[in-house]
């Protein structure tokens, strides 16, 4: 059993999660309880009654207003989740690295700077303490069949990608980036279009084309927060046409058939639909994490992973300011 602290008790730390016994958790507290190799022993928010009602809710014995004050007596601290709001990371990483912990399980992004992130990242890193992000979709099953898939060729060629987001290039966009990232590969900006302000004062949202390392052809577009939540994504391929909707939790495709119209033509085939298994990727997470404590596993999504996908965004934000190409940006 490894003790674990949760610092913020949103919704994201336990929120989503209406009960302790579920089948899929999507939470950190959800997840780490329905594992079973971890006990919570403590919690961080300075709001009272939200975390004293998420120490009941959990059955979590320790709390404090902060990571600073809290004293959980002579246990040890082994996984520490960071779900406390971005601005507040770099401080309690500060305090949590003097716990010296077996490994940290941080929400994205890691902190609103990216130089600041990276100086983070190695620091962890030169301690010995496995740094894990929480892009969640790098554990969820259909995904990681997904880049198996394309990896064997079994959707031939991808001519194209095009994606939609909102809500912030930082807090969403650096999902779909680190998403595209896992999938296909680095990407290279090429140009941003204007900033959108939707939900954040300070990140907007930003479409833009980007490209993988072999030149397929990105597009980056985006909604409006203020109207519904949106995160899907497009793939053209040589076989057919695949679509991830509703964050990931439905997948459509139209795969390749002859025309019944016109002979000597290829056409798309009827719509296909099936449900995601996004909903299994925080129990995924969890398992990850308890897999590289005992038995030193590599980290599915890393503190450098997250770093390369949170470059990109920062670049984007640059272009978007400057109204230049990256070439110019980054000269």
């Amino acid at each position: 059993m490894f003790n674990t602290v949760i610092i913020g008790c949103g919704n994201i730390a336990g929120g989503f999660d209406t009960k302790t016994s579920i089948d899929e958790p999507l939470t950190h507290a959800g997840a780490f309880t329905q594992h079973g190799g971890f006990d919570v022993i403590a919690c961080c928010d300075p709001d009272v009654a939200k975390r004293q009602a998420f120490q009941e809710q959990w059955q979590i014995p320790f709390g404090a207003d902060c990571p600073e004050e809290l004293d959980v007596g002579d246990l040890s601290i082994d996984v520490v989740s960071l779900c406390s709001p971005t601005v507040l990371h770099g401080l309690h990483l500060e305090t949590v690295f003097g716990w010296q912990p077996g490994l940290l399980f941080c929400e994205k992004p890691i902190t609103q700077n990216t130089e600041e992130a990276a100086e983070w990242v190695q620091r962890y890193a030169a301690a010995g303490i496995p740094f894990a992000v929480n892009h969640t979709r790098r554990w969820a099953p259909d995904i990681c069949a997904l880049k198996e898939e394309f990896a064997q060729q079994k959707w031939g060629k991808i001519r194209s990608v095009s994606c939609t987001y909102n809500k912030g290039i930082l807090n969403n966009g650096c999902h779909m980036v680190d998403l595209l990232h896992y999938l296909l590969g680095t990407l290279r900006l090429i140009a941003a279009g204007a900033e959108v302000y939707d939900f954040w004062p300070d990140d907007p949202s930003i479409p833009a084309l980007l490209e993988t390392q072999g030149g397929i052809p990105v597009t980056l577009n985006v909604g409006h927060a203020q109207d519904y939540s949106l995160f899907e994504a497009q793939f053209i391929t040589e076989r057919g046409v695949l679509n991830m909707e509703a964050g990931g939790m439905v997948w459509s495709q139209r795969t390749v058939i002859d025309d019944a119209h016109f002979a000597g033509y290829r056409s798309l085939g009827k719509v296909s639909v099936e449900e995601g298994s996004g909903r299994a990727a925080m129990a995924g997470a969890v398992k990850n994490i308890y897999q590289a404590l005992v038995e030193g596993a590599a980290l599915s999504s890393t503190g450098f992973t997250a770093l390369q996908a949170q470059r990109v965004c920062q670049q984007i934000r640059q272009c978007a300011q400057t109204q230049t190409s990256y070439s110019e940006v980054s000269a």
